[in-house]
C-alpha cells in the first residue's frame, strides 16, 4: 500500500494547523505567565580598521552608525508566543490584561 498523499496538500494542512495554534496563543494567553512584548532589531555600523604592520593585524579604528534604530516587524512575548505582527502583539497584550496575566 503506497502513501499517495499530495505533499502540497499536506503542507497546506500543516500551515493551517500552525496558523490556528498561533492565533489561539495570541487570543488566549496563559494567565499564569508573565507577558511582555519584545523584539530584536539591528542597527548597521560601518567599522574601519587600521593595519598594524608590526603585528600584521587589523585594529578597529572607528565605528560609525549608518542607519537609525527601527522597530522590528515581528514581535515575541516572554510567555513564548513568537512571530507576532504589531497588531497581533497588541491583541495578545490586550487579552493578557483582560485575563489578569500581565
Amino acid at each position: 500500500m503506497s502513501d499517495e498523499r499530495d505533499p502540497e496538500a499536506t503542507l497546506d494542512e500543516w500551515k493551517e494547523a500552525m496558523g490556528a495554534e498561533h492565533a489561539e496563543a495570541i487570543a488566549n494567553p496563559d494567565p499564569d505567565e508573565a507577558h511582555r512584548i519584545e523584539g530584536v532589531t539591528q542597527v548597521n555600523h560601518r567599522v574601519t580598521f587600521e593595519y598594524d604592520p608590526e603585528t600584521d593585524s587589523l585594529e578597529r579604528d572607528a565605528v560609525e552608525q549608518v542607519d537609525e534604530l527601527t522597530d522590528p516587524e515581528l514581535r515575541s512575548c516572554t510567555c513564548g508566543v513568537r512571530g507576532m505582527t504589531p497588531e497581533e502583539a497588541r491583541e495578545h497584550m490586550r487579552a493578557a490584561h483582560e485575563t489578569g496575566g500581565e
